[in-house]
């Protein structure tokens, strides 16, 4: 009875992974595909999936009348400075509640959790007075700081979980050798955490590239806007440019899935190990 049932839940696993592939990648390929046709082919009455003609039009648009370059330049700047500052206040906070005897440690865990918790809308007004009166609008500074306390959060978190997995033991030998506390961390703790570190690394790195809200309330001018905002200024009061969107979309996509396959590996080793206590 059993083996009759194997060939039936292989199929059933492989539909499942069918429909999850569709229902994920489908919108992805329908923007790539817009990218690529006329505008007229958009709003016609049946849209097809294979461009016909084939065009360049879009990107063209976007790159050289909208600039999207320099939008691709800001959110690269943002993302990647607030990529760097997460990944290092939070090892040091994780390293500290894990490894040090801290009093408290599960509050303060749930301290900084809390700070995730509030809606983004109801901070922007108080946080636009305080850039406002610290003269850091338009800037990237007031970006990554706000970016830093979004992300922040969560990357500690998931260093935490994993930093608790390792066995205490290699602190007591590390310490033996004479290794001070600062040693553990870099030379010891670090090195074997990498898989996590990816991990948190580029969470913290995709939600500074997608974050819209605060980069359009901070931002005004191309100088400074990054990618989301610079997308929504593609359309005016009577023309939505879907074409030129989706290029830009594509363009702004194809770096995410990429960094995604390429460390997907750290990725699920990240994730599933801070979830095992060894």
């Amino acid at each position: 009875m059993n083996e009759a049932r194997k060939p039936l839940q292989s199929v059933l696993l492989y539909l499942g992974a069918a429909f999850i592939l569709v229902w994920s990648g489908g919108p992805f390929l329908w923007q790539f595909s817009t990218s690529f046709q006329l505008d007229k082919a958009l709003t016609s009455g049946t849209p097809s999936l294979i461009p016909d003609p084939f065009t360049l039009e879009h990107y063209y648009n976007a790159f050289v009348e909208k600039g999207l370059h320099r939008y691709v330049w800001n959110s690269l700047v943002v993302s990647l400075a607030t990529t760097f500052l997460c990944l290092v206040v939070g090892s040091l906070a994780a390293f500290s509640l894990s490894r040090l005897n801290v009093k408290g440690r599960f509050g303060i865990l749930m301290v900084i959790l809390s700070v995730s918790m509030f809606p983004q809308i109801a901070l922007v007004g108080p946080l636009y007075l305080i850039a406002s009166e610290l003269g850091l609008l338009d800037t990237y500074t007031v970006l990554v700081i706000t970016y830093l306390a979004l992300g922040l959060p969560l990357v500690t978190w998931v260093l935490f979980g994993y930093f608790e997995t390792l066995p205490r033991e290699i602190d007591e030998a590390a310490r033996m050798d004479g290794v001070k506390t600062v040693g553990l961390l870099w030379h010891i703790i670090l090195p074997m955490s990498l898989p996590s570190l990816v991990t948190t690394g580029l969470l913290a790195f995709i939600t500074a590239w997608n974050e819209f809200l605060f980069a359009l309330a901070f931002t005004s001018n191309i100088d400074t806007q990054t990618i989301p905002v610079g997308i929504a200024n593609f359309t005016n009061l009577y023309y939505v440019p879907w074409g030129d969107i989706a290029a830009a979309s594509a363009v702004v996509t194809v770096p995410l899935i990429l960094l995604v396959l390429f460390f997907q590996r750290h990725i699920i080793e990240g994730l599933t190990q801070g979830g095992i206590k060894e």
